[in-house]
């Protein structure tokens, strides 16, 4: 069945399916099969350093929410939340993204003595137990002084310093990672409808204005990551858009942070409910690793890591023969 091509040219058709019939106004998207990164790309973070030429990063999803659009109520409890943290540990993880705050479409926000007081129980406990870095989803800098106070290692501001730009003071003090995504109308509009001159550009200058504005605050370059806010604030086909501007990211010079799994996007593109977008995550991932992502943020990690695995050692050929073996460091 035909469908109106996914894009900035609503008004020109193509079958989306169709892997061979191609669209002229798409960039034509370049995958080198050899590893040659022309400078070092390394994330520091305040337990760490992770050296993204050598393998990308995947962080587990740990909602700790009764209306998050996945995991909503799932973990609540401090003993469930607990055990999803081991279980995304054992399966590959490289860090837990713990968040109080749900921000799927049409979910009221909360303050930040609420939003804390959903998240410290079970922080506390997966940051003395589980020898990962953890992350802290926030954009209250209240929430993530406290997590920071606790032992997190990162902080993952939706909103890009858009709601308080003093979440940057809060790293840097503490000597954290900073993930700045783009986003517009946080916290109350994340998902009103946009419209966007160019989606990719409009993308890389806010980001790149987030980087300026938090290196201003005392959060080194080599501290910040940036992500293009998936699902957020854009439509569907805004979201591709997006993704295929992750090459235009990578001249920022910052690692590219994407959240793909389970997001409404993809079961706009594939017709699928929100239980059966697994595969379509899956094929999300590898296609926003071979344009330039580093670091995927994702409820599915087995999987996630498993896929990426097997994208970088097609990739790089330096890697073949290593599939079956450790991820290393």
């Amino acid at each position: 069945m035909g469908r109106t091509r996914l894009g900035s040219h609503p008004a020109r058709a193509r079958d989306w399916r169709d892997p061979v019939r191609l669209d002229p106004d798409a960039p034509r998207i370049e995958i080198s099969p050899q590893r040659v990164p022309t400078e070092p790309l390394t994330f520091v973070h305040r337990t760490g350093v992770w050296d993204l030429n050598d393998r990308p990063r995947v962080v587990g999803i740990l909602n700790l929410t009764p209306d998050s659009f996945y995991d909503g109520g799932r973990f609540e409890s401090v003993d469930s939340a607990i055990a999803r943290a081991e279980a995304m540990a054992s399966e590959g993880a490289d860090a837990i993204d713990v968040g109080g705050q749900s921000t799927r479409p049409g979910s009221a926000p909360v303050g930040s003595g609420e939003e804390w007081n959903r998240v410290e129980p079970a922080l506390r406990s997966i940051v003395s137990r589980i020898p990962l870095p953890v992350s802290i989803d926030t954009y209250h800098p209240e929430v993530a002084r406290r997590a920071l106070e606790c032992g997190a290692a990162i902080v993952n501001d939706v909103s890009g310093l858009g709601v308080a730009p003093t979440v940057a003071d809060e790293a840097a003090r503490a000597g954290a990672g900073l993930v700045l995504m783009h986003s517009l109308g946080a916290p109350g509009a994340l998902h009103a409808r946009r419209d966007y001159a160019d989606v990719a550009a409009d993308v890389r200058a806010f980001l790149a204005e987030r980087i300026q504005l938090a290196e201003s605050r005392g959060v080194p370059r080599e501290r910040i990551a940036i992500d293009p806010g998936i699902g957020f604030s854009k439509r569907a086909e805004q979201s591709i858009d997006a993704l295929r501007g992750i090459p235009g990211l990578k001249s920022l010079g910052r690692p590219v942070y994407v959240g793909l799994s389970r997001k409404s996007f993809l079961g706009t593109l594939t017709d699928s409910p929100l239980e059966g977008r697994l595969a379509a995550g899956l094929g999300a991932a590898v296609a926003a690793y071979a344009l330039g992502a580093r670091i995927f943020r994702t409820h599915d990690v087995r999987e996630t890591v498993a896929a990426l695995r097997l994208a970088e050692t097609l990739l790089n050929p330096t890697l073949v023969g290593t599939a079956g073996q450790g991820a290393g460091a």
